[in-house]
């Protein structure tokens, strides 16, 4: 059934996995050179900026592709929509829970190599911030983990109606 707690849970990991495609996952500022580097879904981007905030000149700012934590974050907010519509087998619904586990996983992994290993090395100074993005895929984790159990509780219940038969 479409109305249960866990299409609650998996609607709000796709809402989760769009949020992360617009907000920056991370960002760095070093206050001596002016050198800023912000980590997306899509790119590294690294400017120079004045004391005003803005970009020093027109070119000035440099980018490393980082389309693995988009694609990665629009992989799982498929696979949840798609355990949702997926209601009448259970069994499906849980392993479309654990591939989505992997994916999240290795989602977390992807932006956490891109902001402590790629982007640290790009602008010297102090450690950079984690913005409201980075958070996403552990929020998603923590959904899938709840969606997963409450998928269970129902398939256990309906086990446990089908001995009484």
């Amino acid at each position: 059934m479409i109305q249960r707690i866990q299409t609650v849970f998996l609607a709000l990991i796709v809402i989760a996995m769009v949020s992360l495609l617009f907000l920056p996952l991370w960002s760095k500022v070093d206050a001596v050179s002016g050198e800023e580097v912000v980590l997306t879904a899509w790119n590294l981007s690294f400017q120079t900026i004045n004391e005003q905030g803005e970009a020093v000149q027109a070119g000035a700012q440099t980018g490393t592709s980082t389309i693995a934590i988009g694609i990665l974050a629009i992989i799982a907010a498929a696979v949840a929509l798609y355990e949702i519509f997926q209601y009448k087998s259970r069994i499906t619904q849980m392993k479309f829970g654990l591939i989505n586990t992997l994916v999240l996983v290795a989602l977390f992994g992807t932006s956490f190599y891109y902001a402590n290993y790629v982007g640290n090395v790009m602008v010297s100074g102090n450690e950079g911030a984690y913005e409201a993005g980075f958070y996403m895929p552990v929020l998603a984790l923590l959904l899938n983990a709840l969606a997963n159990r409450f998928i269970k509780k129902d398939e256990d219940l309906v086990r446990s109606v089908d001995r009484l038969r």
